[in-house]
């Protein structure tokens, strides 16, 4: 089993000592690259980096300090606030069915006016937790009225990919919001303006090293009478690929969770970083990521990030053949003579907004707005 092993493992160190560097930083740029420098350095190899000084020009760095500012601005806009009890959405959870089995949990999603919605952002606690990340381009829509105070895409990175951003989000949220390991089938420029993001990075190589399995797909309900949740099972049955692997176990949890999990607790350690206000992220499609978030004064984390379209090409080949290697199944006894769940999917969804259609060498606009496995998270 261990020699079988091998071959894969190996490809997990020559592509840090080959291309990403074997320690756990990305590459700090101190301004933005040119869209040739861009291109050559990060986009082909698909490597992180992180950006300074590339949006202090931006109104948003400054005007969005006031929380009176903004919603002086969104006052008659209605937007999309997602509901947890935990502040993990698109996450796994017990099964209300069987809770000694897990699956895909969704958040409940309420539309209200910008004022309403922000409040109950800033009074979360455990419990009820409001997050303002509705994705499908929601910075452009729901948000519109902020667009002025931030560029519409980044010219080097538009050069460099060839294309303008697809989508643009705001994510709105505080300290109790956090985005379990998933993948996106977008180039992903990610900036943020107030606050801190934490990233834990894994390359798409490293995708055993995720255990992707399937999880029946349930959504959180809020009852204002009771002031609670409860989480329904779809009907009918709707099953998720889904990173199984959660970074930050609970100290009862971690050794029972090191001994699932042998191949990430025990492989190369993720990459991390963590991008500051004024700061960008360059995080490369199809790279997993888990997000933590450390807000600012008035307990809000801002962001904004921009999805372009990824080109189809041999490396996305490549990807599909790693995965549908049924590596998992030599690491899972419980596994033993079944092909690993990673196989049977051409690339397994960890956000559904990333199944994509590969017709011209780019996936279409409504088939990516819905993201890489039922997965709304961020991204």
């Amino acid at each position: 089993m261990e020699e079988e092993e091998e071959p894969i493992q190996n490809l997990w160190q020559e592509v840090r000592d080959l291309t990403l560097g074997t320690s756990t930083q990305i590459n700090h740029l101190s301004s933005p690259p040119t869209p040739l420098q861009f291109l050559r350095g990060y986009v082909s190899p698909n490597k992180p980096c992180l950006i300074s000084n590339a949006v202090n020009h931006w109104p948003a760095t400054t005007l969005w300090q006031s929380t009176h500012y903004l919603t002086n601005t969104l006052s008659s806009s209605t937007v999309s606030l997602h509901l947890t009890p935990t502040g993990r959405a698109d996450a796994l959870s017990p099964n209300p069915i069987s809770p000694s089995s897990l699956c895909f949990a969704s958040a409940e999603v309420k539309h209200l006016p910008f004022p309403d919605a922000l409040t109950q952002v800033l009074e979360s606690e455990m419990g009820c937790v409001g997050y303002l990340q509705q994705q499908n381009d929601c910075f452009r829509s729901e948000y519109g009225s902020l667009s002025k105070d931030c560029d519409s895409d980044f010219g080097w990175a538009s050069e460099a990919f060839g294309c303008l951003p697809e989508a643009v989000n705001l994510w709105i949220g505080n300290e109790l919001s956090e985005t379990s390991f998933h993948k996106d089938h977008y180039e992903n420029i990610y900036a943020v303006v107030s606050g801190e993001k934490h990233f834990l990075l894994l390359p798409p190589t490293d995708v055993h090293r995720m255990y992707i399995r399937e999880y029946p797909a349930a959504e959180y309900h809020y009852s204002q009478d009771t002031g609670k949740f409860s989480l329904e099972l779809e009907e009918p049955v709707r099953n998720v690929p889904w990173c199984s692997v959660n970074p930050y176990p609970s100290p009862e949890l971690k050794e029972k969770e090191m001994t699932k999990f042998p191949l990430y607790f025990n492989g190369p350690r993720p990459f991390e970083v963590t991008v500051k206000a004024g700061e960008i992220l360059y995080l490369p499609s199809m790279w997993f990521h888990h997000v933590k978030q450390c807000p600012d004064s008035r307990g809000l984390t801002i962001a904004v990030n921009y999805w372009y379209d990824m080109q189809f090409d041999i490396k996305y080949a490549y990807f599909n053949f790693l995965q549908s290697l049924p590596h998992s199944m030599l690491c899972d006894p419980a596994s033993s003579g079944k092909l690993g769940l990673e196989s049977q999917h051409n690339i397994s969804i960890c956000n559904s907004e990333d199944e994509s259609s590969m017709g011209d060498g780019t996936a279409s606009a409504s088939d990516k707005l819905v993201h890489d496995a039922d997965d709304t998270t961020e991204k």
